[in-house]
């Protein structure tokens, strides 16, 4: 299901979907699983509820703000557990030559990394 506002409001929800992670054999750690991929398999399937949200905000002339959400639950495993992808971009617009932005990614799956995992990238 989509609904979309105005270019700047965007909502997904895809209540049965599948997630699958593919890892090469010879990156696995032996004895623990990588990515949620069990030692000594290549791949792993999950079957859950996907949500994306996308919110534009523009703060100032030359100056907006986007907000990606995506949520994932794996009805096989723990769907109380939920995967979140965050990303807070500002784009900043000095002239018609110059601009900058600001970019700040967290995410959490427990599969991945016991953590957030988070990165900033200024460009």
């Amino acid at each position: 299901m989509f609904w979309k506002k105005s270019d700047n409001l965007k909502i997904n929800l895809a209540p049965l979907t599948s997630k699958i992670t593919y890892v090469d054999r010879d990156f696995t750690l032996p004895n623990k699983a990588y990515f949620g991929v069990e030692e000594g398999r290549s791949s792993r399937y999950e079957l859950g509820l996907y949500t994306s949200a996308y919110y534009k905000l523009d703060i100032m002339t030359n100056i907006s703000m986007e907000n990606t959400l995506n949520l994932y639950s794996n009805y096989l495993e723990d769907p109380k557990n939920v995967d979140l992808d965050y990303t807070l971009a500002v784009v900043m617009r000095i002239n018609r030559y110059l601009t900058t932005n600001l970019v700040v990614q967290t995410i959490y799956d427990d599969n991945a990394f016991n953590g957030f995992q988070t990165r900033q990238i200024l460009v």
